[in-house]
């Protein structure tokens, strides 16, 4: 009985140990340059941690014109972490909780979201993937490490 009572504990201080905290996040600071861009454009991700988390820009060039920009940022509401994307054409800032994460990635979601419903990021090494989907419509964009 012991033993039992030893191992449940064992497994639930695990549990509790490991809980959602900015600090998973810190693979994603620095500058992030995009692949698949077409010719004469270029897109990149800046992330860095704030005192409330993670605060990033995502901006997509032609030449030397911004042609996108949108505001992003992790950030802990509530007891719940969120992917906070602005942009522009939004009127408020889409939060998506983040549903599940890993030391190289997570996934948020917001089911009321037109399109993404879903958005993933998964480090793999140097090279990041942003996949942002809505069930029936899939898109993937590969980053790698500038900084």
């Amino acid at each position: 009985m012991k033993r039992i009572a030893l191992l449940l504990l064992v497994c639930f201080g695990a549990q509790v140990g490991y809980t959602q905290s900015m600090a998973d996040f810190s693979w994603l600071e620095g500058k992030w340059e995009r692949h698949d861009v077409k010719p004469g454009t270029s897109a990149f991700e800046v992330w860095e941690k704030t005192k409330n988390g993670y605060f990033g820009q995502g901006v997509s060039l032609k030449g030397v014109d911004t042609t996108f920009v949108e505001k992003l940022s992790l950030i802990e509401k509530e007891g719940n972490l969120y992917y906070v994307a602005d942009v522009a054409h939004n009127p408020e800032p889409t939060y998506f909780e983040i549903t599940s994460y890993t030391k190289n990635g997570f996934v948020s979601e917001n089911p009321q979201h037109d399109f993404p419903k879903k958005i993933e990021y998964i480090l793999e090494g140097e090279r990041m993937t942003v996949i942002i989907s809505d069930g029936d419509k899939k898109m993937g964009f590969v980053f790698e490490r500038k900084d």
